[in-house]
């Protein structure tokens, strides 16, 4: 008798092959691909319905588009990138390190909404006894919130058509198999089937779903990548766990900005939320010290201020350029500009370059803040007290505007800073009480400032 037939499916992309590679054919990432039992689509043709209910073709400019309700989970930073809160009807899917507090922050927020609406978190990696214990540890009483343990999609599903709750949690999407499937929990077609029939409950009962999701070892959430194309919110839990902050990072978001980023702090009591998150990312010196710059960075709406430090120190015929929160090949580029265009030779040297507070900076009104403090820690000299820059560093040397400026400075001189550097187009029209600000048009210009104040 033959045995059932296989492929082979990519845990990145979620494309199949007839026989197993190294590398994925269709997205060219090496060693994802897991062989798995063919389904026969003929058997459950209900599988691949549609995941939201058809309408009949209409005018774009005629479709009611009103506001969506949003109701408030209790953690302002949680709401802040959602985007005020949870919408009914979407899928909310969170990823992040084991151990980094999604599910503490989901409890806690489940809690506050079990006093609004039914609310019923469903774990498949913990007993109810286990949630239970950690709700008396956070202090949470859980009087009207409903918990089940269950990892077997039909029963999941059982329980939220007698429930009917407004809010559900699954924690987590990769222990959850369904028996319509042959293969394991957690394999790419077990995760993308039981999404899409999580996503279809939603769309179709109007019950708000978070999934939480597992990470790989680079970081991104494990399964197919159709998961994330699926949902409505993609959320990524940040930080170290050697540090007691945590940020939460909207990277999709259909009913809100993306880019914005929610501040915890973990405290015995679960996380809270940070209402400075800016005094994270700047370091309590007694007295300016070399190599140190403020960056005014903008995360979504928020703008913040980010220590950027800088270590240069003499290498060798090898030098070393390392960066902890900005990109390696960015500060690489920056130092030839700062050589070819202000004169400052660092190609025996080693740089060091470091975000304070674990923050990952990807928006190159970095640059100038970077290279201000390489020059400061190579002259040994430390730039003055109250002193912060932004703006975006080209190829040929101009300082470009960055976007938002006048959020940015407004927000440093709210927390006392007094002396800018900034791109000529940033400039502000009016004065801003207690702010100098020397606006430039070229990274030797802003050398000469900095020299000047030094």
């Amino acid at each position: 008798m033959a045995g059932p037939k296989t492929q082979f499916s990519c845990s990145a992309c979620g494309g199949v092959t007839a026989k197993w590679l190294g590398k994925c054919p269709g997205c060219g990432a090496w060693n994802t691909l897991e062989e798995v039992v063919v389904e026969s689509p003929l058997a459950k043709p209900h599988r691949y319905q549609a995941l939201a209910a058809t309408q009949a073709v209409a005018t774009l400019s005629e479709i009611d588009a009103t506001q969506v309700e949003r109701t408030p989970t209790g953690q302002a930073e949680l709401d802040r990138v959602l985007g005020g809160g949870i919408v009914a009807g979407a899928v909310v899917l969170i990823g992040g390190d084991p151990g980094i507090g999604k599910s503490t922050l989901l409890l806690q927020a489940a809690e506050t909404l079990s006093g609004q609406v039914k609310v019923l978190y469903v774990s498949g990696e913990e007993s109810a006894a286990q949630i239970a214990l950690r709700a008396r540890r956070l202090g949470l009483p859980g009087r009207q919130l409903r918990v089940l343990a269950e990892i077997r999609m039909e029963t999941i599903q059982s329980a939220l058509a007698a429930e009917l709750p407004a809010f559900c949690v699954i924690d987590s999407i990769q222990t959850v198999y369904s028996e319509q499937l042959s293969s394991a929990p957690g394999s790419v077609a077990q995760v993308r089937e039981c999404a899409a029939q999580l996503t279809r409950i939603a769309k179709s009962s109007g019950c708000a779903i978070v999934l939480v999701g597992h990470v790989t070892k680079e970081g991104a959430i494990a399964g197919p990548r159709v998961l994330e194309h699926i949902v409505d919110t993609v959320l990524y839990f940040e930080g170290d766990s050697h540090s007691s902050f945590r940020l939460v990072r909207a990277i999709k978001n259909r009913f809100g900005a993306v880019n914005e980023i929610g501040v915890f702090a973990m405290t015995e009591r679960g996380l809270k939320g940070v209402s400075n998150p800016s005094a994270i990312f700047l370091s309590t010196h007694g007295a300016p010290v070399p190599g140190s710059c403020v960056l005014v960075t903008l995360e979504g709406t928020r703008p913040l201020l980010v220590e950027i430090q800088a270590l240069v120190d003499s290498g060798g015929p090898s030098p070393r350029r390392l960066s902890v929160g900005l990109e390696r090949d960015r500060l690489a580029m920056l130092l030839a500009v700062l050589h070819r265009h202000a004169g400052v030779d660092c190609h025996d040297q080693d740089v060091f370059v470091n975000a304070v507070g674990g923050v990952r900076i990807s928006e190159p009104a970095a640059d100038l803040a970077a290279l201000l403090a390489i020059q400061s820690s190579l002259r040994g000299k430390a730039l003055p007290a109250g002193f912060f820059a932004f703006g975006e560093v080209g190829l040929a040397g101009e300082v470009r505007p960055a976007p938002h400026g006048q959020e940015r400075l407004r927000e440093a001189a709210k927390l006392g800073f007094s002396v800018a550097v900034v791109p000529l187009a940033n400039a502000p029209k009016r004065p801003i009480e207690g702010l100098t600000v020397h606006a430039v048009e070229r990274i030797d210009q802003a050398m000469a400032v900095v020299r000047e104040h030094g």
